[in-house]
């Protein structure tokens, strides 16, 4: 390519194109179409049709259509493979293209790319225009199946075409080959760069090389993308690059160094931008699977904590119910005793009215046979002695008679127990009147056992001039104290009614 007149612009033209062949074999060597984990908000799709092209049948051409960004641009590209052990190679020339700044400050340069009927693209090389916007371009690609397409680009070693598509390939009726449909292959959005905040506000000086201006916006693309944080050693290396470029600008070194410097500075950029946003897809990856699994804990404690609340809470119902019943059954179990004790009492107190009603009707009966009062020993039948003859122990009629009529009684109630006690006055010796004493309580019991009472409910026992009842200094008293008690006793009769104390000794 010739631009007239000027020896060191066509010295950095031929620099420019060495370096870009060189760059587009690297790029065919490496992974051409690997969108490096950039976010699928900053890309768009597009599709185009592809050519398998013949091998060995000699070169063939497709058309180069200006896309509504270049409506004006036309050209062409041929292409031969001369075996299948070979690379393809494809020669273009382009026409009537504007500058790549018309479409916006941050656009320096085009790039071709191959894109493969899978989607890949590969970066085939920079396209470099003169002053009339007419450009050509030498590359070689291993595919033998692609279209072709060319990308505005605000530098010309970026790994992925920009959505700004110039022109795409477009077969000829001559072309001999197969055509393909492409599937959709990614396109950067233009708005990653914009971001840049269009750094070349003017339109760059020609008589600086256009490298230079690449290198600036490369280094400025990779630090919009956070490089210098997340890919550092390489982005220093950039930077380093760049400010080598710069010196070279500045003391007027030989133009091929200022563009060699800028190019790889543009490499270097281009390096620190991919891995940095490879590291911050990573990154985001690690914080996604790290907040979800931070989610999952979260949601597991609180289904955990739900858990153990309704487990609580079921846990605090059944005590509850629990403790209800057994407040229920203790209410129910103190009901049922405070009944049985009512009931016992009652029955006590029934029993106890029974038995003092039969004490009381035994009382009765006794006194209408002989005099009998009530004692806390029982009830006491008192027998004196006109119902013996004097000095004698033999019973006479009349206390036959009566004791026949108190076991008649007595005879009623089997439980009743009989203590005989004998007595006499202080008249006479004591071993006398104890004799007389045991013989008249042993002739009533012998009198009732023969009524038909059972002995082992009776006793005897005298006890001569102990327990007087009245004074035996008066014939009145002596009288009083000669006498048989018969203390009658027994559960069934109880205690002495309303607690009167007999008015009886021994």
């Amino acid at each position: 390519m010739k631009s007239p007149g000027k020896l060191g612009i066509i010295a950095t033209v031929l620099w420019c194109f060495t370096c870009v062949v060189a760059y587009a074999i690297a790029q065919d060597q490496a992974a051409p179409s690997a969108d490096e984990g950039i976010p699928a908000s900053a890309l768009t799709t597009k599709s185009v049709a592809a050519v398998g092209y013949e091998v060995g049948s000699g070169s063939t051409k497709v058309n180069l259509i200006g896309t509504e960004l270049a409506s004006d641009a036309t050209g062409q590209a041929k292409v031969e493979i001369k075996s299948k052990a070979d690379r393809a190679r494809v020669e273009i020339d382009v026409k009537g293209l504007k500058p790549a700044s018309a479409l916006g400050a941050e656009f320096l340069t085009y790039v071709l790319w191959v894109v493969t009927p899978e989607g890949r693209t590969g970066n085939s090389g920079e396209l470099t225009l003169d002053k009339k916007g007419n450009g050509s371009l030498s590359a070689t690609t291993p595919a033998q199946a692609f279209s072709l397409i060319v990308t505005a680009e605000p530098y010309f070693a970026v790994r992925m075409p920009s959505e700004m598509v110039v022109m795409q390939s477009e077969p000829e009726k001559k072309t001999e080959g197969k055509i393909f449909p492409v599937s959709e292959y990614k396109l950067m959005k233009r708005a990653q760069y914009e971001k840049m905040g269009n750094p070349l506000a003017l339109t760059p000086d020609p008589k600086i090389p256009l490298a230079i201006y690449e290198a600036r916006n490369a280094v400025e693309v990779a630090k919009m993308h956070k490089a210098d944080k997340y890919a550092p050693e390489v982005f220093s290396k950039a930077e380093g690059s760049l400010q080598m470029a710069e010196n070279d600008l500045s003391s007027k070194a030989d133009v091929n160094k200022i563009i060699a410097d800028s190019r790889q500075t543009a490499q270097f950029a281009e390096d620190a931008r991919a891995l940095s946003v490879q590291r911050q897809e990573a990154e985001r990856i690690v914080q996604e699977r790290e907040a979800a699994a931070a989610k999952a804990t979260a949601e597991a404690e609180a289904k955990a904590a739900a858990e153990a609340a309704e487990a609580k809470e079921k846990a605090d119902a059944a005590a509850a119910e629990a403790k209800q019943k057994a407040d229920e059954a203790a209410a129910e179990a103190k009901q049922k005793a405070d009944a049985e004790i009512e009931a016992q009492a009652a029955a006590r107190q029934k029993a106890e009215l029974e038995k003092q009603q039969l004490r009381t009707k035994l009382l009765e009966q006794f006194n209408r046979v002989l005099p009998t009062t009530d004692s806390p020993r029982g009830l006491v039948v008192n027998m004196g002695d006109v119902l013996f003859a004097t000095g004698k122990a033999d019973l006479g009629s009349d206390a036959k008679i009566a004791l026949a009529k108190l076991s008649g009684i007595v005879l009623n109630y089997p439980s009743l127990k009989l203590a005989i006690g004998g007595y006499t006055d202080s008249t006479g010796s004591a071993d006398f009147n104890q004799t007389l004493s045991d013989k008249r309580a042993n002739g009533v019991m012998d009198f009732l056992v023969s009524q038909g009472l059972d002995a082992s409910t009776l006793s005897a026992q005298g006890y001569g001039v102990s327990n007087p009842v009245d004074n035996n200094g008066t014939a009145q008293g002596r009288q009083k104290n000669r006498r048989v008690e018969i203390v009658i006793s027994g559960e069934v009769i109880g205690s002495q009614i309303g607690g009167t104390p007999g008015a009886t000794g021994k």
